[in-house]
């Protein structure tokens, strides 16, 4: 294989498996291979930093999905291969890509998982990538929807079929052509391609029969798609098999591990499992580049957003269970303290008078006119609807974030809150600028300071974070940021990480309970103790991890479903309490914070106000909701695709909710804003 590549594309090739085997070696894991190496390479026309980013995608995804080791020869996964339902065919279109099919009628969602149908494709895909043909001229995909059924489509797999070939698989995706679509097939699919980049949404093709030869000759498709070309299924599994058995493999050997380890290159570390898929490139192939073009300080700081967290105090005092030869400590019994005692120990009052801004439906729009209005807005019209937002005049003073004693508590120097909505904690030996904290009340549907809209924590300010949970007794804290993205710092270890484990942050012990891992998001149970008074409470930290820097989610499902579990824990949590809960029926602030608490944090607090309006009144108004977000937390949606997200994804929850039967929106991406 060395004989075929160039002399700069040999040195790209031993540049990337330098930094790429420092690492395995550390690990006590085997060298990357040469030929692995060059598909990685190959796959991105050898740009060393691109198949870095590829390299670490691919390793996060495999391992989350479960794409790391599986057999052949047992069920569930021999009978998953029998079906036929994935194939790759023994010939190529005029290109020399490689041609796969996935027949959409022979998958059934009852019989299979999403875990067993990806490893069918995976360990097909794996051996027709050996051919360094298929390396260089890519894969042509056929989704062959012929004679399916609704019954047969699973929304949720199609995108992470998309997610694996497109961002996390050492292949070129050449074309993916959707054959005889059904009519229900146009609704998910109207929404599905707008989550894509344009680059990938020009190489999908919904198409017939007869269009298909225009794209790949009838020589080369089989007989059921109109073809000259037999198809012996059992053969092409006897040759994978024969192909992986005793063959060195190196591929996802570091999905196993449980700890992160950085790839460097040119003193660059990146953290794969650390930073995850999303903020390293996984998704950013999807969506817009360039957005940062604009100079103003709100743009320039779209990859810093910040995210802040805020617990409700819940009154307990904890017996601790006592272990012979175990140190650590649990919470195990709850007891509710007194109220006369509770307002003593929360001396600074939520900002809780008033009616929330978002109590009036009359300015919405029905699903109708929702869809109507995307029709004719546009992508480029929407972005054009951000920009006037952005700049309009702004409706308040900073003038406490720009005290000399508070700047140093502010994670961006242009990133300030508001003096008439921030959040206040109590003052600190009698010293008045000790009650700031970077953080702003924001109201949610029909509920005064339902969140809190906050920066990432610095360690600087850790204690105070906490004391400001204490004070506005908070259940649940929101974080959709990871500590480290692409490098960088976004937000501070503000809570113990491993469980049975605590940390002192000033008068507060945060205790971890108990940490429940999910593919998108990790729920930790902490139990906060303030020192000076020994009373407790619980508290939810869950932090989203399927939220790209820089950038959207490739879908909204699995932010709506995340959505979902926050208003489900801030519930569960509020029913705890029972009588010693007076506020509001939905209960006390949710803390919300990504990095500056402004573009991710934004883009949550949006779709959950718009999804209640949606909810009680049938309306829509995605443009006035942020409009009256930003007057409270300042430059609120960061970035025009976050803005154009929080559209997409209502249609996504008003499918998934039945509220939709049919969604066409032809042309949404026909002129594209210069930002993409």
């Amino acid at each position: 294989m060395t004989g075929t590549l160039t002399t700069a594309e040999e040195q790209a090739v031993k540049d990337f498996m330098t930094s790429v085997n420092g690492i395995r070696l550390g690990h006590h894991v085997g060298p990357l291979s040469w030929n692995t190496a060059v598909k990685f390479m190959m796959a991105r026309k050898f740009d060393l930093q691109r198949a870095l980013l590829l390299y670490e995608a691919h390793e996060v995804v495999r391992h989350r999905e479960g794409l790391a080791s599986f057999d052949p020869t047992r069920d569930p996964l021999k009978s998953e291969l029998d079906t036929g339902k994935f194939t790759v065919l023994p010939t190529r279109d005029k290109t020399g890509a490689a041609i796969s099919v996935f027949t959409a009628s022979k998958h059934f969602l009852e019989n299979t998982s999403h875990q067993i149908t990806l490893q069918g494709m995976v360990y097909q895909l794996d051996v027709a990538l050996d051919s360094l043909e298929t390396q260089r001229c890519g894969i042509v995909f056929i989704y062959n929807m012929t004679n399916s059924k609704y019954a047969n489509f699973d929304y949720e797999l199609s995108l992470k079929i998309l997610n694996l070939l497109k961002g996390a698989y050492p292949a070129r995706l050449k074309k993916v052509l959707i054959l005889s679509a059904p009519i229900w097939f146009r609704a998910p699919f109207s929404i599905l391609r707008l989550f894509v980049r344009e680059k990938l949404r020009e190489r999908i093709y919904m198409l017939g029969p007869a269009q298909l030869t225009l794209h790949v000759a009838p020589s080369a498709l089989p007989q059921d798609l109109g073809g000259s070309l037999e198809v012996n299924q059992k053969a092409w599994l006897l040759h994978c098999l024969k192909s992986t058995t005793n063959r060195y493999s190196d591929l996802c050997d570091l999905a196993s591990l449980s700890s992160s380890f950085p790839l460097v290159q040119n003193g660059v570390i990146f953290h794969p499992l650390e930073n995850s898929h999303v903020q390293n490139g996984l998704f950013r192939n999807f969506l817009s580049e360039g957005e940062n073009t604009d100079e103003s300080s709100e743009q320039l700081h779209s990859a810093h957003e910040k995210h802040s967290s805020e617990d409700r105090e819940k009154e307990v005092e904890v017996t601790k269970e006592k272990t012979t030869g175990n140190a650590s400590r649990k919470a195990t019994t709850v007891t509710h303290i007194s109220t006369d005692r509770e307002k003593h120990l929360n001396p600074a009052v939520p900002f809780t008078a008033g009616e929330s801004i978002h109590d009036d439906d009359v300015e919405g729009m029905s699903l109708d006119e929702f869809i109507h209005h995307l029709q004719q807005k546009g992508r480029k019209g929407l972005y054009q609807e951000y920009t006037e937002l952005k700049m309009k005049a702004m409706e308040g003073t900073f003038d406490a974030a720009r005290l000399k004693s508070n700047q140093p508590k502010n994670r961006y120097s242009d990133v300030l809150c508001y003096d008439h909505s921030r959040v206040k904690i109590s003052c600190l030996d009698g010293d008045p600028s000790s009650n700031y904290l970077n953080a702003n009340f924001i109201d949610g549907y029909k509920q005064k300071n339902a969140f809190i809209s906050t920066q990432g924590p610095l360690p600087k300010t850790f204690s105070h974070f906490w004391q400001m949970i204490w004070e506005q007794e908070v259940l649940v804290i929101v974080m959709t940021t990871r500590t480290i993205e692409r490098s960088r710092a976004k937000c501070g270890q503000y809570w113990p990480k491993e469980e049975e484990t605590y940390t002192d942050y000033g008068p507060f012990r945060i205790h971890n309970n108990d940490v429940d891992q999910h593919r998108d998001y990790t729920v930790t149970s902490l139990v906060v103790t303030h020192t000076w008074s020994g009373l407790c409470r619980e508290v939810s930290h869950m932090q989203f991890t399927s939220w790209p820097d820089y950038g959207v989610p490739l879908s909204a499902l699995e932010m709506l479903a995340f959505r979902d579990k926050v208003r489900e824990q801030q519930a569960q949590s509020l029913l705890s309490l029972g009588s010693h809960w007076h506020g509001h029926a939905l209960g006390p602030p949710i803390v919300v914070h990504c990095s500056a608490g402004i573009g991710r944090t934004g883009t949550f607090i949006t779709l959950d106000i718009s999804i209640q309006r949606l909810e009680a009144t049938g309306q829509i108004d995605v443009q006035g909701t942020v409009e009256k977000i930003r007057s409270q937390r300042a430059y609120s949606i960061q970035t025009p695709d976050q803005y154009v997200f929080c559209h997409l994804a209502l249609l996504e929850f008003a499918l998934s909710r039945n509220l939709l039967k049919d969604v066409d929106l032809t042309g949404f991406d026909e002129a594209d804003s210069e930002s993409e």
